[in-house]
């Protein structure tokens, strides 16, 4: 050892910058959410954004709750690891939102989903009331080489079977000016562009009414407050659905010949 390396040696060894305890806590559950608690914050993220997805009010910590059928002491855990990770925006009593982070966090687990749901469709033969709870568990066990091979084998879809949007791989979509079919006025005439999967009993009535994607409606008559809404099918002429049908369907405006 020459005497230039000998005196370099023996200098002490420069500090590490000092860390903040803010950024100490925030890097342990970034951490902590990236490792076994990873699953169960992409639920979290999907549902929040999903909420705020057909409609402008932000998801409150009781329906977030509700949705996931967790105690709201859990919820509000959660939420509070997810806020100091930087995926969520919350404050106590208040609803919540996503951050820009979040948002996109939220968009890659809402493509898996919804192309393992068009696909179970599509290929493997499902009901459109059965691919919800399969969808749940594939899409934190594929990998994105399979994911992306099913996209293509299902020739790069831009929305799942029950016409929510699938989002590209960049997280790009374009959502359709869309109106609930409980709130459509009388002479609304429109044409199906989604219908929610929450309910599947909801799903087999429309099922049974031959009501889909893509079908047109026109509503018949002015819907009264807690009575059936009357519309008019292409095919087999006019129903009447009941309110909590009526208000998982969403029309898109179609223009009458």
């Amino acid at each position: 050892m020459n005497q230039t390396a000998a005196r370099a040696a023996l200098l002490p060894v420069p500090a590490a910058p000092p860390r903040t305890l803010e950024g100490m806590v925030e890097s342990g559950v970034r951490a902590a959410l990236s490792g076994a608690a990873s699953t169960a914050a992409d639920d979290y993220l999907k549902v929040i954004y999903s909420h705020t997805e057909w409609q402008p009010e932000p998801i409150t910590p009781s329906q977030l709750a509700t949705r996931l059928g967790l105690a709201p002491s859990s919820v509000t855990e959660m939420v509070k690891k997810l806020a100091t990770a930087g995926l969520v925006d919350h404050r106590p009593y208040s609803a919540i939102t996503l951050t820009a982070e979040g948002e996109r966090r939220a968009l890659r687990m809402l493509r898996r989903h919804r192309l393992i749901e068009t696909w179970l469709v599509r290929v493997h033969g499902y009901g459109w009331d059965e691919v919800d709870d399969e969808a749940e568990v594939l899409e934190h066990a594929i990998s994105d080489r399979l994911l992306d091979a099913i996209d293509a084998q299902l020739g790069r879809p831009t929305r799942d079977p029950h016409g929510d949007l699938i989002p590209t791989a960049s997280g790009e979509l374009v959502r359709p000016d869309a109106v609930r079919l409980d709130a459509a006025p009388f002479g609304f005439t429109g044409h199906v562009v989604r219908i929610s999967d929450r309910d599947p009993d909801v799903l087999r009535v429309l099922d049974r009414l031959g009501i889909a994607l893509d079908a047109p409606l026109w509503v018949a008559h002015e819907p009264t407050e807690g009575a059936g809404i009357a519309i008019v099918r292409a095919e087999g002429g006019e129903v009447v659905v009941s309110p909590s049908v009526a208000a998982a369907v969403w029309l898109e405006r179609s223009i009458r010949p």
